[in-house]
């Protein structure tokens, strides 16, 4: 042994260099590959947050001034300036009373079942 050398230098060989050279590669592939799927990930989350939310908004203007027209229009049939308003306000408390009163919590969870089965799963593109 040379004077410099140490027992680092006698285990390392050029396969040895060469076996820890492709796995340090695989690992930060792997760690980049990890990112791009998060990112691709949080990009998806994020339009389809911003989809609904829009069509949330557009949705609710659209039901508020269909109301607003529904009341106004049996104000004009009922020739009254407050009874049409006052039919689709009682409308939507008969709706409240009847969700309050008569449907389970537990109706809605079994939609939400049916509808969100396995939603993670379908879209990762890894599964066979």
């Amino acid at each position: 042994m040379g004077l410099f050398s140490t027992e680092d230098d006698a285990t390392k060989t050029p396969r040895t260099d060469n076996l820890m050279g492709n796995l340090m590669g695989y690992l930060d592939t792997r760690i980049d590959l990890v990112r791009l799927e998060t990112q691709e990930k949080v990009k998806t989350a994020f339009v389809g947050t911003v989809h609904g939310v829009t069509l949330g908004v557009i949705g609710l203007m659209f039901f508020l001034f269909l109301n607003i027209f529904l009341g106004l229009l049996l104000n004009d049939v009922l020739d009254s300036p407050y009874w049409g308003f006052g039919i689709v306000a009682g409308f939507y408390l008969v709706l409240l009373v009847i969700f309050v009163i008569g449907v389970d919590k537990k109706l809605f969870q079994g939609l939400a079942d049916k509808l969100l089965n396995n939603t993670i799963y379908k879209s990762d593109k890894r599964q066979a």
